[in-house]
């Protein structure tokens, strides 16, 4: 009896030492959606982002980081580490194909616990029939219990234990359509409920869970802010009152000559191109127009601060249950800032609230509640997204350059607060974790073959040291056509027309379209991408 109480107890010794000498980092992915490029303090701009400040000050910069311009095909490159169109997102809107692995199933099969809280937006939706039909569902004033999507393309079926957020793409931030928890719908929401507070809180929530377990764990955060609608709460909204007064333009060469001051980019290689934008310019704007366009990017500033607050509610959460130092944390954005103004409700846009009071999409109003669907429009978002060009859904710097911030106080060998030029893109983000978690990449799973991985792993950049990139990067979304290799981008308008060429090296904020100068860089440039697109295209 002796022995085997002896025997029992070695045992438990050695499991209990075994579960915590795992020593692998807790990986928290946290995603903005339509953030502008320089909208964040790190990033030279004067929305209040301290919390996500810290984090750079004690972390890394990225100042060459890519996303795949638009939401869903940048969320299905960053969980798969493929390309989009390889796993069923050749156009927005579609489900995350099998053919590829998630970061959450990879790890999970690993050891790592996971926890997804917010926007999902990679299963194909399930419309009803009808307009009004579909608007009353939007409203939540009709088919209550309906599923939103194939419950097999939810989060809970894509290797997350735990996921709490909308299915959908676009929702009403006091009042979303297609929350869910797990498969379960959420019917109904508190009077002071915000969609990103609800985020943080959840994410807070599953730190505190699963910390109680040994065991590592990666936890995605993804919110759907600051995407349109633009819905803040009003003590955000306060802060920024007066802040956009002076127009787009200010902004925009207030953001550029702070990142220049801050050394962030060279004026010589970053030369501040034209702001872009449609429709009537700043000067051409009445009185009453100005300040309504002033509290539309002030809303869209308060919604960004909210992202922020409820980043340090999960950074102190880290803190509190001592999960902090061993934990990367990655915040990053989908896109660039957006330009789109859909003036109407439609597929996914309500007309109504569930209460039936009618919603304001046009003419001048107070943006920030519910009743109201506001959008910050082109020029604002080509303010935003300083110093590019261009915006969300265009494959130009401005639509697929994202903010990259990666912090870890106990793995992170660069120098605090540095930035790095090294590029990088989403799809780098599956081969990181990997790495870091001493986790392979599976050829078959949940008896599917699996797509062998695109990205390379970050890792030697967090050591500080130069890693082997992409001898080239591709982009595609709905016509939206580019190519980076060697120093050089061909990139072709979402809305066609002729391939343009930048020599990135010397003009990062493609300003000198070089294309009837270099034919034959260009045609090379274009074979290659026209190889690319075949290779990942989908076969039907």
């Amino acid at each position: 009896m002796r022995i085997c109480l002896s025997l029992s107890l070695l045992l438990t010794l050695f499991l209990a030492t075994a579960a915590h000498a795992d020593d692998r980092p807790n990986i928290v992915l946290i995603m903005l959606d339509d953030l502008g490029f320089s909208d964040l303090g790190c990033y030279c701009g004067e929305i209040d982002t301290p919390n996500i400040d810290k984090l750079a000050a004690g972390g890394l910069r990225f100042t060459s980081f890519y996303n795949c311009a638009r939401c869903c095909p940048t969320r299905a490159a960053l969980l798969t580490g493929l390309y989009p169109h390889q796993v069923g997102l050749i156009r927005n809107g579609r489900s995350l194909t099998k053919n590829g692995v998630t970061i959450a199933e990879a790890l999970q099969q690993a050891g790592y616990q996971t926890a997804m809280a917010g926007k999902w937006h990679l299963s194909q939706t399930n419309p009803i029939d009808g307009r009004q039909k579909q608007l009353d569902w939007l409203n939540h004033q009709s088919n209550f219990d309906r599923e939103f999507a194939p419950l097999d393309t939810y989060p809970i079926d894509r290797g997350f234990q735990r996921h709490f957020g909308p299915i959908w793409g676009v929702v009403d931030y006091f009042d979303p359509f297609s929350l869910v928890n797990g498969t379960e719908i959420v019917k109904e929401v508190p009077d002071d409920f915000y969609m990103t507070d609800a985020i943080g809180d959840k994410a807070v929530e599953y730190i505190e869970e699963m910390s109680k377990q040994d065991a590592p764990f990666f936890m995605y955060v993804a919110h759907t802010a600051p995407h349109w609608p633009l819905h803040a709460k009003p003590e955000d909204i306060a802060k920024y009152q007066d802040k956009y007064a002076a127009g787009w333009h200010q902004l925009r060469d207030a953001r550029y000559d702070r990142m220049v001051e801050a050394g962030l980019i060279d004026p010589l290689t970053f030369p501040k191109p034209a702001l872009q934008g449609e429709g009537p310019d700043w000067n051409a704007l009445s009185t009453e127009e100005k300040q309504h366009m002033a509290q539309l990017m002030a809303v869209h500033a308060a919604m960004v601060d909210c992202v922020d607050q409820s980043v340090g509610r999960v950074v102190q959460a880290l803190k509190n249950t001592g999960r902090y130092d061993n934990t990367l944390i990655l915040v990053m954005s989908d896109n660039g800032a957006s330009p789109e103004r859909y003036l109407n409700p439609g597929f996914d846009r309500p007309n109504e609230t569930r209460e039936g009071k009618p919603i304001q999409y046009e003419g001048i109003f107070n943006p920030g509640s519910e009743e109201t669907w506001g959008y910050i429009g082109s020029y604002w978002a080509s303010a935003g997204n300083t110093p590019f060009r261009y915006w969300k859904a265009q494959s130009f710097e401005g639509g697929a350059h994202t903010p990259m911030i990666a912090h870890w106080p106990s793995g992170l060998k660069a120098k605090p607060g540095s930035t790095t030029d090294q590029q990088g893109h989403v799809i780098d983000v599956m081969p990181t974790c990997l790495e870091l978690a001493g986790a392979s990449y599976p050829t078959t799973y949940d008896s599917h073959p699996i797509t062998p991985v695109e990205g390379k792993s970050l890792a030697p950049i967090f050591q500080d040291q130069t890693r082997e990139g992409h001898p080239q990067l591709y982009f595609e979304h709905e016509g939206g056509k580019a190519v980076i290799a060697d120093g050089w981008k061909v990139v072709q308008p979402r809305q066609g027309g002729p391939w343009e060429l930048y020599h990135l090296e010397e003009d990062r904020t493609e300003t000198k379209n070089l294309a009837s100068e270099q034919p034959e860089r260009l045609a090379n440039m274009k074979k290659q991408w026209q190889a690319w697109f075949d290779r990942v295209k989908p076969a039907n």
